[in-house]
């Protein structure tokens, strides 16, 4: 655990330092720029407040899509991993950096300036002698707030793929590993104050002229920096030959994302998960080439990718239609039908447990404006949930969106009295729950699969021969004894796939 935070914090220090580079490489010559001329000044710092209003992981998010369009449009760059998040973190760090020069440069005593320019010096000289002296702690203490705003926000670029002390929070999260989470905050909250504390002795001791209080904090932070910039560099010449296993955000595909794995180290390749992806971006991640394999499931490709409404009476031609539009249109081969179904299914406290009392989603449909409705990140936003209002004209009183592992406290607990679950979920049983039936069918079949990027398929045989040997191997009753095992027993997500592994191959 120790050398998994290190080698996390490093990670973390890496793209918090990349960023602060870059939105300082942006933010003081553009304030500088800015500071003398007024409307510019308004415009470059509405332009960043607007950045900053945006929630930090939509920020982080929308880079990725972005650079999807760009790796489409022939420019060979990732869409997931550092290079989104770097570009997200520097943008958040721009508005204290900027606003902070303008200000401290439009704060210097117009006296100062006309001294200076009194005893010959120019403009420019004014600037580097008199005013950016005068105007740096003000400079300075924008630097420091965009250093620990940006330590904290680079913890939510475990979603788009880049490594980060936020994998310790996500993955705590999920598997109720408290003692991760942690560690993951701690080991933020400690980078931020070091780097926080180190810019405060530079300053402070270049400012008294004490070069033994600042020269030791500047070699450390230069030293940091040069080995931000040059690690990534270094590593572009690598041959990395891993097979990188796309994860959501919930056992499951931790579960399955294990199982991948230990069947392509079988096969005498290596492995790389990137976890606690949202459907959308493993998707665009997979189809750009940055993502080899991961488990979708037919219903979420219907819906999410492929837009449809209407579902088809025949769940194998569905399985048809979406393999056919994903070869066609994207090159993705799906690889195995594991044998499953986690559909999306609306589930309550039993009528013994104060439940509502209905047992199919028509019965429920009068009582919903009585009832709050909980579900995970993407269910109100889905078809599904569209599919389900039109279907049953359902309203509910409240819709609240949550993290998936929190779910099923918050039904048990009452403080929403339906959920969307899963319904290969170990805690719907665990936890006493009533899955509603779908009688009106509303909700598309969601059949797991396998699905590979066309190239990697292409490329290598072996890995997909053995993965293939995953057909129907997983039915309902196997997965759900999985996920149980990780969520109500605790076990390992990687050794309840091998447990798996040894009994099924």
């Amino acid at each position: 655990m120790t050398e998994r935070v290190l080698a996390l914090a490093l990670d973390h220090l890496r793209l918090s330092l990349w960023a602060l580079l870059l939105g300082s490489a942006i933010s003081l010559p553009l304030g500088v720029y800015a500071a003398r001329r007024p409307r510019l000044e308004r415009m470059v710092l509405g332009a960043a407040s607007v950045i900053q209003t945006i929630p930090g992981l939509a920020l982080l998010a929308i880079m990725v899509p972005a650079l999807a369009w760009l790796g489409a449009s022939g420019l060979p760059v990732p869409s997931i991993g550092p290079l989104p998040a770097v570009l997200g973190l520097t943008l958040y760090s721009l508005l204290p950096i900027l606003r902070n020069t303008v200000v401290g440069l439009r704060g210097v005593d117009p006296a100062a300036k006309r001294a200076a320019l009194g005893v010959g010096m120019t403009t420019t000289q004014s600037l580097r002698l008199v005013e950016l002296p005068l105007a740096t702690p003000t400079i300075v203490a924008g630097l420091r707030t965009a250093t620990v705003w940006t330590v904290g926000m680079a913890t939510l670029a475990t979603p788009i793929g880049a490594r980060s002390l936020g994998d310790l929070i996500f993955a705590g999260l999920q598997l109720r590993d408290h003692g991760a989470v942690l560690a993951g905050c701690l080991g933020s909250a400690a980078l931020a104050l070091v780097l926080d504390a180190t810019i405060r002795a530079i300053e402070s001791g270049a400012r008294r002229r004490r070069p033994r209080q600042w020269a030791p904090a500047a070699a450390l932070l230069a030293t940091a920096c040069a080995w931000a910039v040059l690690s990534p560099l270094a590593a572009l010449g690598a041959d990395d030959a891993a097979a990188r296993i796309g994860a959501k955000p919930f056992t499951e595909q931790h579960v399955l994302a294990a199982l991948v794995a230990e069947r392509v180290e079988a096969a005498g390749a290596t492995t790389e998960t990137v976890g606690s992806l949202g459907s959308t971006v493993a998707f665009d991640a997979l189809v750009a080439g940055d993502l080899d394999l991961y488990v979708e499931y037919t219903g979420t490709v219907w819906t999410a990718s492929m837009h449809r409404d209407a579902v088809p009476a025949d769940r194998e031609r569905l399985y048809r239609e979406v393999r056919d539009w994903l070869a066609a249109e994207h090159g993705v081969v799906i690889v195995a039908r594991l044998g499953f179904e986690n559909a999306y299914a609306l589930a309550t406290r039993s009528a013994s447990n104060g439940g509502p009392g209905a047992a199919t989603i028509g019965e429920l449909a009068p009582l919903a404006p009585r009832l709050a409705v909980g579900g995970d990140y993407e269910l109100f936003e889905r078809g599904e949930w569209r599919s389900l209002e039109s279907t049953y004209g359902l309203a509910f009183r409240e819709q609240r969106a949550m993290d998936p592992t929190l779910l099923y406290d918050a039904v048990a607990r009452g403080d929403v009295d339906v959920i969307g679950a899963y319904t290969t979920d170990g805690r719907v049983a665990a936890f006493d729950l009533v899955v509603l039936e779908d009688e009106r069918g509303a909700i598309p079949p969601y059949d797991a699969i396998l699905i590979a990027n066309g190239d990697f398929a292409a490329r290598e045989p072996a890995v997909i021969d053995a993965l293939r040997a995953l057909e129907g191997t997983i039915d309902d009753a196997a997965m759900r004894e999985m996920n149980r095992a990780v969520d109500v027993d605790g076990a390992a997500p990687r050794d309840v796939a091998r447990r798996f592994a040894r009994r099924a191959f």
